[in-house]
């Protein structure tokens, strides 16, 4: 599990692909104290396991259906990414919970300066923006982010300075690549109205007309151990 508070900007110098899959070198220096092999460090928000050390940071394995669902693919050696270790128990949660499992890719659509923040608007498919709510957390790039406000086919941030210098959001440009990440809690209640509605062995489905007969409650959320 992660943060979203990113940790340091890392570099990639080294990036080695085949037809599907491939690994990556990234040049980070405070992420790998502490870090052995076989650990997790989100890359991008990516969750990915440490599979050597180098003289300059570390090394990362990326399958096929990683480079499918996220910006890793689009990557060249110089580009900056987002680092963070994954968190311990006991550690401040700055962000909300994260898994670094990428839900899909987004679309930056726009960039503007508003007084000292920068307005983002970010294009995403429906499946992604069915969790997303006004005011709610989501993850790009593997930081963890407030919602201005939810559109038809986008959804709208608005970043501090602070985020702007200490990420890669702030080199990012209009028709870039961002990688998404829904908060858990949205996905995890619908997931528990679904499986209510369902009755005897009916199949799942995350669309099923039964979950829109139920509704959540306080009690809902108690005997689920949301609250």
């Amino acid at each position: 599990m992660f943060t979203g508070i990113v940790e340091e900007v890392g570099t990639i110098y080294g990036v080695l692909t085949g037809r599907k899959a491939g690994s990556l070198h990234i040049k980070a220096s405070l992420v790998i104290e502490g870090s052995k092999v076989g650990d997790s460090i989100a890359v991008n928000g990516v969750c990915l396991t440490v599979t050597q050390f180098t003289a300059s940071g570390f090394v990362v394995d990326v399958m096929p259906e990683t480079l499918n669902k996220t910006n890793l693919g689009e990557l060249r050696y110089g580009d900056p990414v987002n680092l963070e270790r994954a968190m311990s128990l006991g550690d401040r949660l700055g962000g909300h919970l994260v898994s670094g499992h990428v839900d899909g890719r987004g679309r930056i659509l726009s960039k503007k300066q508003s007084e000292n923040a920068i307005l983002y608007e970010i294009e995403a498919a429906t499946d992604i923006l069915r969790y997303i709510i006004p005011r709610g957390s989501v993850t790009v790039d593997g930081i963890s982010l407030t919602v201005v406000d939810v559109h038809a086919n986008s959804f709208s941030l608005s970043i501090i300075p602070h985020t702007v210098t200490v990420t890669t959001l702030g080199k990012k440009n209009v028709w870039d690549h961002v990688n998404l990440e829904n908060d858990l809690i949205g996905k995890y209640v619908e997931r528990l109205l679904a499986d209510q509605g369902n009755q005897g062995n009916q199949p799942f489905s995350l669309h099923s007309s039964r979950t829109k007969q139920h509704s959540v409650t306080d009690s809902f959320l108690r005997d689920n151990g949301f609250v």
